[in-house]
C-alpha cells in the first residue's frame, strides 16, 4: 500500500505545501514524460532482435556512444538490440511537475535555483541557444525519480575483474539504501519528511556485508537542499570501530579499491555547483534499458527463496552485462569540474530523456584521453520483482565501470527493491553507523 500511494496524494501536494502555482503546458508534459506515445525512434537498418558486432558496427556508429562503438569494433563485446519501450514514471511525479514547474528558475550562480517542491524542475525541451540548458538538465537529474522516494539494493554484488585474464579478483557484497527527505511524491509523508532540521534533500547509506576484511564498512552521504552547501560524508571502518568524516576530495578516490568513485554513483553523485554543465544536443541512441525477467540471469552469484537471480555478465573479461539495448531519445550533456585539482577533465553523460536516469557515462582523464566507461543497466519495474511493479521507478539493475587504460573493470549485480520499510529515517544518520558497527 505504501508503494502505490493513491493518485490523490499528488493532488494534495498543493494544500500541504501552501503554494499555489500555475500549471505547466500539457504539451510540454506529454513531450517530456511520454516521448514514445506517437511512435518510437528508428535508425536505418536497426531492428529489435538483431545483434551489433564487429562486422556491422560501422553501420550503427551514429547510434552508439564513442566508448561502446570502440568496444564492439575491437571485439570486446556484442550488443543485442531490444524493442524501444516506454518507462512511464509514477503519475504522482508527473502531476507534481504539472503543478509546480512553471515557476522554477535558475539563480544567478550555478547551484542556485528558486525554491522547488516536487516533480521535474525544467520539463521544457532544451535549446542549444540556451547557455544554461545543461545546468537545467542537471537539475532534472538531481530532482528526478531515480529510485523514487526511497529504495534499497538488498543485496548488491561488486566484482573486481581483470579484463585481460577474466579473473575475478574480489567480490564484495553490500546493501545500499536511498531516501529522499524532500521532493517526495509517492511515499508518505509528502512532499517532505519532517522534522528535517539540517534541511537535507537526500541521503545514501551503504553497509558492506562481506568479505570479512571489509565487513561492516559503512558509508553515509547526506546531500543538502541547498546545492551550494558541501555534502556531509562519513565513513565507518569496521576494524577501527569509529566514524570519520570524509573530505570533499575523497569522494573522487577509488571506493573500496574498485574502479568506481563515490562521485560516480548513479551516474553522477555530486553537487550541481561542482561542475560546469554544457548541453551538447539531443539524439537517438542505443542505451542499456530492458526487462530484467527476459534477460540471461546468473544463478551462481545470487538465487534466493523468491527465485530472484541477478543479471549475467559476459564479453571481454566478463565486464559487460548480458542485456538488450534500446534506441531511445537521449540528451548529451558534458560536465567539467570547477576544481582544477579534480582527477578528471570531463564526463560525457548520456541522459535518458524520459526518465532522466544516466545509463551511460564516459569519463576523460586530465589529459583529455578517454579513461572510464560507465554503464548502468535499467530494468522496467513491471518486469522485475513483483514488489516493484507499478512503482514507475526505472530500476538500476546492473553496472559496469571499465577502466579502459588499465584494462580492468568493476561490475555490479543488483536486487533493487522499492520498499519504504527498508529505509527508515534513522538509518541515515551517524548514530546508526555507530550502532550498526558495534
Amino acid at each position: 500500500m505504501l508503494k502505490n500511494t493513491l493518485f490523490s496524494a499528488a493532488l494534495a501536494l498543493t494544500t500541504l505545501s501552501g503554494v499555489q502555482a500555475a500549471q505547466i503546458s500539457e504539451d510540454v508534459i506529454q513531450n517530456s514524460f511520454y516521448p514514445y506515445k506517437t511512435g518510437t525512434p528508428s535508425f536505418p537498418g536497426l531492428n529489435a532482435g538483431m545483434t551489433i558486432n564487429q562486422e556491422n558496427v560501422d553501420q550503427f556508429k551514429d547510434a552508439l556512444d564513442p566508448a561502446m562503438y570502440t568496444f564492439i569494433k575491437n571485439g570486446a563485446t556484442e550488443m543485442k538490440v531490444g524493442a524501444t519501450t516506454s518507462f512511464d514514471l509514477h503519475p504522482s511525479y508527473v502531476e507534481s511537475t504539472r503543478k509546480y514547474s512553471s515557476n522554477v528558475s535558475l539563480g544567478a550562480k550555478s547551484g542556485e535555483v528558486s525554491p522547488t517542491i516536487a516533480g521535474r524542475p525544467f520539463p521544457q525541451e532544451p535549446s542549444m541557444d540556451d547557455p544554461r540548458a545543461g545546468e537545467k538538465l542537471a537539475w532534472n537529474y538531481k530532482y528526478g525519480y531515480n529510485w523514487g522516494d526511497s529504495a534499497a539494493i538488498y543485496p548488491f554484488y561488486w566484482k573486481y575483474r581483470n579484463m585481460e585474464s577474466a579473473k575475478v579478483e574480489r567480490t564484495i557484497k553490500m546493501n545500499f539504501h536511498f531516501l529522499n527527505f524532500t521532493h517526495r511524491t509517492s511515499q508518505a509523508p509528502y512532499p517532505a519528511i519532517t522534522p528535517n532540521p539540517s534541511n537535507l534533500f537526500r541521503a545514501i547509506y551503504v553497509q558492506v556485508l562481506e568479505p570479512f576484511d571489509v565487513k561492516n564498512t559503512q558509508l553515509l552521504i547526506q546531500r543538502f537542499e541547498d546545492d551550494t552547501k558541501v555534502d556531509n560524508a562519513y565513513l565507518y571502518l569496521g576494524f577501527q570501530r569509529r566514524v570519520r568524516r570524509l573530505s570533499s576530495g575523497q569522494t573522487t578516490d577509488a571506493f573500496l579499491g574498485s574502479d568506481v568513485m563515490i562521485e560516480d554513483f548513479e551516474g553522477y553523485n555530486g553537487r550541481i555547483s561542482d561542475m560546469k554543465w554544457s548541453y551538447k544536443g539531443t539524439k537517438n541512441m542505443l542505451v542499456p534499458m530492458y526487462n530484467h525477467n527476459e534477460m540471461d540471469l546468473d544463478s551462481k552469484t545470487h538465487s534466493d527463496k523468491d527465485g530472484y537471480q541477478v543479471i549475467a555478465f559476459g564479453g571481454q573479461g566478463g565486464c559487460f552485462p548480458d542485456i538488450t539495448w534500446q534506441l531511445r531519445k537521449v540528451y548529451v550533456v558534458e560536465s567539467q569540474p570547477v576544481d582544477q585539482n579534480h582527477p578528471i577533465s570531463k564526463r560525457e553523460h548520456y541522459i535518458d530523456a524520459q526518465t532522466f536516469i544516466i545509463p551511460r557515462n564516459i569519463t576523460y582523464d586530465r589529459k583529455g584521453d578517454m579513461w572510464k566507461s560507465w554503464t548502468i543497466g535499467q530494468s522496467h519495474p513491471d518486469y522485475h520483482l513483483p514488489i516493484n511493479k507499478g512503482t514507475g521507478v526505472s530500476i538500476d539493475d546492473s553496472f559496469s565501470m571499465i577502466d579502459i587504460q588499465a584494462q580492468h573493470c568493476t561490475t555490479g549485480q543488483f536486487k533493487g527493491i522499492v520498499a519504504p520499510d527498508l529505509n527508515p529515517v534513522d538509518k541515515f544518520n551517524v548514530q546508526n553507523m555507530r550502532a550498526s558497527g558495534s
